[in-house]
């Protein structure tokens, strides 16, 4: 039977964005000795790099595997493959104003979204405005944006709450800068929800 503190384990590694599916092979003292995990390709790097920190404050001595898997591209009406897909095309913070800015392209359409508040959680905040400003109705909103700081790069981390009663969404990304890793981490927390969106672009 599985042990409360190993529930909470598989939980945590089963929100890493992109994670299809956890498994474990254990010591014979019953510990956790090795995790593998499956995970779709285009998340497979950020992933790898969180899941062996959590490994690590369960189980030090676990090794961690990753295997990736390649995501079947959606079949769209005009053959493209790209009806409904959600593009950053640019994360900027004014200095002088004071505001971050996010611009996303959806179709050819462009949303412009802002916030008043720094780099790590604006960035965040203006890519859910920039999806607003689409027409999309987001049914969700911001928890934290944070950096694993103990990493090297430090990706950033986001969570997104549903307004329904359902589970929280975690995306992670890593870029050059600390507003578009936001930005970008957030459209990953909330890319299985676009993706149902295609047919509506």
């Amino acid at each position: 039977m599985i042990s409360p503190t190993e529930e909470d384990f598989e939980l945590e590694l089963r929100a890493l964005p992109g994670v299809v599916n956890v498994g474990f092979r254990y010591s014979e003292k019953g510990d956790v000795d090795a995790v593998a995990l499956v995970v779709n390709g285009e998340d497979a790097g950020p992933v790898r790099v969180v899941a062996k920190q959590i490994v690590s404050l369960y189980y030090p001595d676990a090794t961690v595997s990753v295997e990736e898997v390649k995501p079947t591209p959606k079949a769209s009406r005009g053959g493209s493959g790209e009806v409904g897909r959600v593009v950053m095309v640019r994360a900027e913070f004014n200095f002088h104003e004071g505001f971050c800015e996010v611009h996303l392209n959806l179709n050819g359409r462009v949303g412009v979204g802002r916030s008043q508040n720094g780099p790590l959680i604006g960035g965040a905040e203006a890519t859910l405005d920039a999806l607003r400003e689409l027409g999309l109705d987001v049914p969700f909103y911001l928890v934290g944006s944070v950096n694993v700081a103990t990493v090297r790069g430090w990706p950033v981390i986001v969570t997104l709450r549903p307004r329904a009663n359902d589970a929280d969404r975690h995306g992670i990304a890593q870029a050059e800068t600390e507003l578009v890793s936001a930005a970008k981490a957030t459209l990953n927390a909330l890319n299985r929800f676009l993706s149902q969106l295609e047919d509506f672009g």
